[in-house]
């Protein structure tokens, strides 16, 4: 996915917004065929420049990363301000067992969009090494991105 590309993610169903983080992950899903057709065996060495290749694929998967947390981190901020609100309008209506529902389930698509801070941190780890452990003689990416 482009880093240019508007991306729209609905924060109102966890689960299409969890299938639209799957979609935004498919590089990290295919790093290691990524890697294979990006970093050549020792008879095409000369063929490929490999630099650019792992540079390349380093950039990709950096704003793949940035649009990922952000989408995530925008989501997080609507479902926690649509939970905030749930609360003040249960303090005035303490009795009503719709709102309670509401509420609940409103606090817990945000416990789950919050575990998906975590899970971005598992798959972006696991591909930074898969990375790292092939392009490493390539590429030095610069520490502080991510």
């Amino acid at each position: 996915m482009a880093a240019s590309e508007p991306v729209e993610v609905s924060c109102e169903d966890f689960m299409e917004f969890q299938e639209s983080l799957k979609q935004m992950r498919t590089l990290d899903d295919r790093i290691i065929h990524a890697l294979n057709t990006t970093i050549p065996t020792d008879s095409f060495a000369a063929k490929v420049n490999a630099k650019e290749q792992c540079k390349s694929l380093y950039d990709q998967l950096s704003a793949a990363y940035k649009t990922r947390e952000q989408v995530i981190k925008k989501c997080i901020t609507e479902v926690s301000t649509k939970v905030a609100n749930l609360k003040e309008a249960r303090k005035e209506n303490i009795d009503d067992p719709k709102l309670q529902k509401f509420l609940r389930k409103g606090q817990t698509n945000l416990r789950l969009m919050q575990s998906e801070l975590n899970v971005e941190e598992v798959v972006k780890d696991r591909t930074i090494k898969a990375f790292y452990e092939r392009c490493r003689h390539h590429y030095k990416p610069p520490d502080t991105e991510l």
